[in-house]
């Protein structure tokens, strides 16, 4: 890839990518806002390992928006975070905060997907190289969703099987731990 000249500084990155990558930092903070909303409700009832699982959620997605802002800044982008769609914050259960979460990260697995997609179209090895991380990130996400999905829908109305559940399988954590000790 050639540099790009973006008024007098050399730029590692097209600002077609550049504007999708944009897009994405704005998408991951939604993310984290959503999941704040849905940890202040099962916080609310009084469901403490659900509320922490999101809560960490919430941190997980700022962490996502931040590598992006970081490359984007490495790579002599400009960041320009768009506005943010206002999330939900009443659920009419715990099922239906849970799905909410489960199709956010099936939405965002696309947008990562097009990412990549549009890095390998641009032959932007750098880029793919990035997103790599962000790839396999995703996989580990809807699976952990999909998974606290169906222990959710299980425990039916005693969610308490579910706060159970989660304090002797915390999710995500052995994904976590395997993609900290393969780097």
């Amino acid at each position: 890839m050639s540099l790009i000249n973006t008024n007098e500084t050399m730029s590692l990155i097209r600002k077609e990518l550049a504007d999708a990558i944009n897009q994405q930092i704005g998408s991951e903070f939604s993310a984290k806002l959503q999941y704040l909303n849905i940890a202040a409700y099962f916080d609310a009832e009084d469901l403490p390992q659900l509320a922490a699982f999101f809560y960490q959620q919430a941190q997980d997605e700022e962490m996502h928006a931040m590598k992006f802002l970081h490359y984007m800044i490495d790579a002599g982008g400009v960041v320009a975070i768009p506005a943010i769609l206002k999330p939900e914050f009443s659920f009419d259960s715990a099922e239906t905060a849970v799905q909410l979460a489960l199709q956010s990260e099936i939405r965002v697995t696309g947008q990562i997907n097009a990412l990549m997609d549009l890095a390998i179209e641009q032959k932007d090895h750098i880029a793919q190289d990035f997103l790599r991380w962000f790839v396999t990130e995703q996989l580990e996400e809807v699976s952990t969703m999909k998974t606290l999905l169906n222990t959710t829908r299980r425990a039916g109305d005693n969610l308490l099987w579910v706060e159970d559940y989660l304090t002797h399988n915390p999710l995500g954590l052995a994904a976590e731990q395997a993609n900290t000790t393969a780097v």
